[in-house]
């Protein structure tokens, strides 16, 4: 697949609240300055906030809320979705706390740097930040680590999103979105290239989550490569102590004359005849390995809504295309993932916003 370049705060306390930054973020050593000693408000205009950190992961609580009724979401670094819309009534404070994953390239790995440190837009209909406070993540903070495709990536522009770009508002304080997904990768390329798998597996901790999904531009690998590459990442997770978890691909938006997917297009099996759907499930059974059917979900989502109701998951109404998911669809899509995580228990049930 190719690769697609591309709110006004009602009250801003004058407080200034931080805390001292004692400890080093537990990801990407390398490379480290101190940070600043007060990371709170005062780092914030009217519509963002910018603080000046080294990579690794960090704690944001936020105080939402104003004189009037408001509506917050906030987002940050590459268009990732942190925080969703959430409502005050006036005079009413609000707080809310999630983990960010601060790194370089901040979007995809294979794309541009980005901007240094942690920068974070306030967003919604009626926006209101009463205050904020910006902290380095404990050490045992668990790291959900995203392998994948455009379908799953940080898109650095609109209208194109990627299901793992809005995983990170489901979340709460105490699991960091470590999306290292890139545009046109395959199991193949993903091995290749120095940063895509050998950066991201010196950075797995042991407990760590890896969910991996990559058929999309595995146009022409052969059955035997393509089993042969899961099996790889899935040992190369194990190897550092993390926990894979094989995620089948979401499907294309290609009807049948009947209104089914029931066709090679839309769920994946390639010019060789290769089912990637059906080799993941297989390769996820043989290693005893938890799979996200996100093709079954997907595919039941998608004929449900039949061929006008779907367009809307997908980016066929500003592009014609029935691969990459619009924002909305890629928030739908990212909820199946959180539901299934939630099902699986492979997150604390603590850690996951379910309204």
């Amino acid at each position: 697949m190719r690769r697609f370049n591309g709110v006004r705060v009602a009250a801003l306390a004058a407080v200034v609240l931080g805390a001292c930054l004692t400890t080093a973020p537990a990801a990407q050593a390398h490379d480290r300055k101190p940070p600043p000693s007060m990371l709170g408000i005062e780092n914030c205009s009217a519509t963002a906030c910018h603080f000046d950190v080294p990579a690794g992961n960090y704690d944001v609580t936020v105080r939402l809320g104003g004189d009037a009724p408001s509506s917050t979401s906030i987002s940050g670094e590459t268009r990732r979705s942190l925080l969703p819309e959430t409502a005050a009534d006036a005079g009413q404070r609000v707080t809310r706390a999630f983990t960010v994953n601060v790194r370089t390239p901040e979007g995809e790995p294979t794309g541009p740097d980005g901007t240094p440190g942690l920068d974070l837009a306030i967003g919604g209909s009626a926006p209101a930040l009463a205050d904020i406070r910006v902290t380095p993540a404990a050490r045992h903070t668990r790291q959900l680590f995203l392998v994948g495709d455009s379908t799953v990536c940080d898109q650095p522009a609109a209208p194109y999103t990627g299901w793992g770009q809005q995983l990170p508002q489901f979340l709460r304080k105490g699991v960091a979105v470590a999306n290292y997904a890139a545009s046109g990768e395959s199991t193949v390329t993903y091995l290749q290239k120095p940063q895509l798998w050998s950066t991201v597996q010196p950075l797995i901790r042991p407990g760590d989550l890896v969910l991996i999904q990559l058929a999309h531009n595995d146009k022409t690998t052969d059955e035997v490569t393509y089993r042969t590459n899961l099996e790889t990442l899935v040992a190369g997770v194990r190897e550092k102590g993390g926990r894979p978890v094989l995620v089948t691909p979401i499907v294309r938006r290609w009807f049948n004359a009947d209104g089914t997917l029931n066709n090679d297009i839309a769920l994946l099996v390639n010019g060789l005849g290769v089912n990637h759907p059906e080799v993941i499930r297989s390769v996820a059974a043989a290693e005893d390995v938890p799979l996200i059917d996100l093709t079954a979900k997907t595919k039941a989502l998608v004929e449900s809504l039949g061929v006008e109701g779907s367009k809307a998951l997908y980016l066929y109404n500003e592009k014609k295309d029935n691969t990459h998911t619009s924002a909305y669809g890629a928030t739908v899509y990212a909820g199946l993932v959180r539901d299934a995580l939630l099902a699986q228990h492979l997150v604390p049930r603590g850690t996951v916003r379910v309204g």
